[in-house]
C-alpha cells in the first residue's frame, strides 16, 4: 500500500475498499480460506504521530470439515482489524520488540501479512457444522444427529462370549420357555 497520498501529517485519512484473491496457505488443519477466494477489505488508514493506524474490517469465506462428524463446513469470517504501523525511528518502534509492531517501510506498508495473521489466528482449530453436533457413532460410524435417539449397539466383551453362549438358550431347546429351570 502506497502512503504518499496519505502523508505524515497527523490526522490525515484515507479509506480503502478492495476485493482481492486469497493467496495459498491461509488455513489450519481442518478449515481455511480457499486459494483465490474473494477477500473483502474495508480499511481506514489514518496518519498518527507514531505511524499509520489501520482499522476496519475484513470479510473472508472459509471452508473445511466438521471436527466431530467430518461433514463439510462453509462460513464467512467477519473480522475487525486495528493495527499500528510504526514509522522508522518513532518512539513506538524504539520501545517495541522487533516482531511486536509492524513498520512503515519508506512510503509503503504491506497489508497482506496483517490480514493473513488476522484470518489464520481467527480460524477455529476444531470447527463444527452446528454448535451441538454430536459427532459419529463409535461403533457404526454414522452421524449421531441422523440416527434415532435410542440408537445403541450391543457390545459383548469377546472374553465373555463363550460363557454368555452357555447362558442363552436357542428357541426350541429344553428350558427355553422356563427361565426358572436350572
Amino acid at each position: 500500500m502506497d502512503l504518499r497520498e496519505l502523508g505524515r501529517r497527523a490526522g490525515s485519512l484515507r479509506e480503502l475498499e478492495r476485493t482481492l484473491p486469497a493467496p495459498p496457505g491461509w488455513n489450519v488443519e481442518l478449515i481455511g480460506v480457499p486459494e483465490g477466494a474473494e477477500v473483502h477489505i474495508r480499511l481506514r488508514l489514518e496518519s498518527v504521530m507514531e505511524g499509520v493506524l489501520v482499522s476496519g474490517d475484513v470479510d473472508v469465506p472459509v471452508v473445511g470439515s466438521c471436527a466431530r462428524c467430518l461433514d463439510p463446513v462453509e462460513d464467512t469470517l467477519e473480522l475487525d482489524v486495528q493495527e499500528l504501523f510504526a514509522y522508522e525511528g518513532s518512539t513506538t518502534e524504539a520501545t517495541s520488540e522487533e516482531d511486536e509492531v509492524r513498520s512503515v517501510e519508506g512510503d509503503h506498508i504491506d497489508l497482506e501479512p496483517m490480514v493473513r495473521d488476522l484470518v489464520v489466528l481467527s480460524l477455529p482449530l476444531a470447527p463444527t457444522c452446528t454448535e451441538d453436533c454430536a459427532g459419529l457413532c463409535v461403533d457404526c460410524g454414522q452421524r449421531l444427529d441422523d440416527l434415532p435417539a435410542d440408537h445403541t449397539h450391543e457390545v459383548l466383551d469377546p472374553r465373555w462370549a463363550g460363557l454368555a453362549g452357555r447362558f442363552t438358550s436357542a428357541p426350541g431347546t429344553p428350558g427355553a420357555d422356563d427361565p426358572e429351570e436350572n
